[in-house]
C-alpha cells in the first residue's frame, strides 16, 4: 500500500514514508523535528532535505543524482524525479519511489489524485534522474 502525501508539497516526505514503511504523519513529525517542513518548496527543488530525512532513518543514498537512461538500468530501490520542470531558473519535480521486488518493478507515487498509486505505466513517466537508496 502506497503512502499518500497530505500536502501539495509533501511528496518528499511521502517518498521517505514509502521507503521506511511508516505512516505519513510519523515521518512528517520526524521531518519537523529536524527542521524540515512539508510546506518548504526545497522538498521538491533540492535533494538535501530528502537526503537528510532518509539519513535520520539510517537510510543510505548515493552521493549524486544519476541521469535516468532506462527502467532496466535502475537499482532495486531509487528516488526518482518525475514531472521535472524549470521556472525562472529553478528546477522542480515530483518525488516517487522505484522498487524492484522479487524482480517486479513498480513506482510508488504518493500523488493524491491518482486512481492507482502503485504505477507500472512506465511509458507515462519521464524521470529526469534518480538517487539510489539502500536500507543496508
Amino acid at each position: 500500500m502506497t503512502i499518500i502525501q497530505e500536502e501539495t508539497t509533501g511528496c518528499g516526505i511521502a517518498a521517505v514514508a514509502n521507503i521506511v514503511k511508516l505512516p505519513y504523519a510519523i515521518v512528517k513529525a520526524k521531518a519537523h523535528s529536524i527542521g524540515i517542513k512539508a510546506e518548504d518548496e526545497s522538498l521538491y527543488s533540492d535533494t538535501k532535505s530528502v537526503r537528510r530525512l532518509l539519513k535520520a532513518y539510517a537510510i543510505k543514498t548515493s552521493r549524486n543524482e544519476v541521469p535516468f537512461h532506462s527502467w532496466e538500468s535502475l537499482p532495486d530501490m531509487a528516488l526518482l524525479s518525475i514531472k521535472y520542470d524549470e521556472e525562472n531558473g529553478c528546477a522542480f519535480w515530483h518525488w516517487v519511489v522505484f522498487i524492484r521486488d522479487a524482480g517486479t518493478p513498480v513506482v510508488l507515487d504518493s500523488a493524491a489524485d491518482l486512481e492507482n498509486n502503485e504505477r507500472t505505466d512506465f511509458n507515462n513517466m519521464a524521470p529526469k534522474w534518480f538517487i539510489e537508496v539502500s536500507k543496508t
